[in-house]
Formats: C-alpha cells, structure tokens, sequence
C-alpha cells in the first residue's frame, strides 16, 4: 500500500478480516527456540546460495519441513499434523533469484497493521525494488521496536486452484529470520529478492492468526510460479 493515508485492517486472514493470535499452550522460549531455528537456517541459506542457490533451496526446504512437523511452536494445525508430507514448494528455478536496489521512497508512508492482541504494528515505506518484467514492489520498514524490513508480495496465482495463498506469500521478513540478503557495499543498498523462497504467513496454516497481508503496492499482475504454493487453493 503505497498511499500517503494511515492504513489500518491490512493484517487478518485471507479474506482480510482480523483475527486473534491462536490460544494454544506454545511457550515463551518454545517460540523463542523456533525464531532462533528460523534466524539459523536463513544464515546457512545465505551461505549455501552464494555458490549454489539451488542447494540453498532444497536445505531451506528441508529444514522447513522438519520445523513445521516436530517444533511445537509450529503453525500447522494438529488435523494438518495427521500425515503430513511436506510443504508444497516448487522446485528451484533461476530465473527468479535477483539482486536488486531499492529506490528509495518519494514520500513518507505509512502503514498500520491491526494484528489483534498485539495492537497496531506500524510500517513505514523504505523503498520499492522493479522486478523485471513483474513490476514494482513496496520495501517496508518496521517503525516500532526491532525494526526489521518487510517485503510481502501476492502474485496472480493468488487465490486460484493449484495457485498460491489469497492473502499473498512472505519475501523478506527480517524481524522473524527471513533475510536472504542486503548489500550496502556502494552505498546503496540493494536486496537479494528470490522468489523460490517465497512462503505462506502464518495465517494461511491457522486462521487464528492475524497477519500483515500484501497490499496494492507488493501486488504483481503475472504469474509466479515458484516457491511455497497454497495447499487449501
């Protein structure tokens, strides 16, 4: 959402209506010790991809599927625990790994988020990225305490059979581990965008859970067909 207003009911489950975080006995360090997995694996995939992305993915994917099985902190609901396989990821494509700057903004924005019980979350517009031949992207700034970027994006497949989650999949997420590079070395900052890594938020596994959703500025009008598609689509 790249308008100059305040925002507010941009987090909530797929067809945007809010949600309160679910009441399950997850404990404070059993989510710590998931966030600390989640900051791990996104080191070694940062390793891993700069010299063999494609193994970068398949280790993210399996480390993934291992989480969500075994952690007790993970979002899946216990019916979808019963015979789980893995998530639905694509195998890795190329073509969709860019390294690209982030222009920064023209004006100040503004976005706030409305997640239940933890309040208002406020953004702040960084920047945009131009994906080639996709289009623009927001670069989001978490403005309270932690900072972090947050870079959402809903592609054309959202919401279709077979396709991808309605609400849109998760790019970058620094605040939560899901980093997958940032460079500064010119003095201009640019992002490591691959869209193999992209993933469903927590609301598309459990619609108790209140989530910042891609809004008009982090919505591509093409096809992206890889990363983790949407089982319930």
């Amino acid at each position: 959402m790249t308008n100059a207003e305040p925002a507010t009911g941009t987090g909530g489950t797929e067809d945007g209506s809010a949600a309160e975080r679910p009441a399950r006995a997850v404990t404070a360090v059993q989510t710590a010790d998931w966030r600390r997995r989640v900051f791990a694996l996104y080191a070694s995939v940062r390793r891993l991809a700069a010299h063999d992305p494609a193994e970068a993915h398949a280790h993210w994917t399996s480390c993934r599927n291992d989480l969500f099985s075994s952690h007790p902190a993970s979002p899946l609901l216990p019916e979808d625990l019963e015979g789980f396989t893995g998530l639905p990821v694509t195998r890795y494509d190329p073509d969709w790994r860019f390294e690209l700057p982030i222009h920064p903004a023209a004006e100040a924005v503004r976005m706030d988020v409305e997640t239940g019980t933890d309040g208002v979350v406020p953004f702040e517009l960084l920047g945009t990225v131009r994906v080639p031949l996709a289009g623009t992207l927001d670069v989001w700034r978490l403005s309270s305490y932690g900072g972090g970027l947050f870079v959402p994006v809903k592609d054309a497949l959202a919401g279709r059979p077979g396709g991808t989650y309605g609400g849109g999949r998760y790019l970058i997420d620094t605040i939560k581990g899901a980093d997958l590079g940032l460079d500064t070395d010119d003095g201009e900052a640019s992002l490591v965008l691959d869209f193999n890594f992209a993933y469903n938020p927590s609301c598309a596994y459990d619609p108790a859970w209140a989530c910042p959703l891609a809004q008009a500025g982090n919505t591509l009008p093409v096809d992206i067909p890889v990363g983790e598609r949407y089982a319930g689509a």
